[in-house]
């Protein structure tokens, strides 16, 4: 299993980025993905999340602003980001999981896969 994350970049406060992860070995239409952010010194910590129902799931501090959405043709999950703010600057992480639950939706230790992360710097 692999899941490739991209998309990332040095953005100026206010701009968009659209972040992909796509994925193989799997069967991507079964899977929840989620996207996970650390910046600097800090945990781990969820952005958002999709499951193969294609409800959505975000943290309150990106809602408005980030979309999760998924095409299950392409294996690929997407996170667009709009509106971006420096305190948005992380490494970004893709994963996936079969069985999780939505409970534990936001919970980094319930996703089985992981992608490789991709920076995002946003100035101010």
């Amino acid at each position: 299993v692999q899941l490739q994350a991209s998309g990332g970049g040095l953005v100026q406060a206010g701009d968009s980025l659209r972040l992909s992860c796509a994925t193989s070995g799997l069967t991507f239409s079964r899977y929840s993905m989620g996207w996970f952010r650390q910046a600097p010194g800090k945990e781990r910590e969820f952005v958002a999340a999709i499951t193969k129902s294609r409800s959505t799931f975000y943290v309150d501090s990106v809602k408005g602003r980030f979309t999760i959405s998924r095409d299950n043709a392409r294996n690929t999950v997407y996170l667009q980001m709009n509106n971006l703010k420096p305190e948005d600057t992380a490494v970004y992480y893709c994963a996936g999981d079969q069985q999780i639950i939505l409970s534990s939706i936001k919970l980094p230790y319930q996703y089985d896969y992981w992608g490789q992360g991709t920076l995002v710097t946003v100035s101010s």
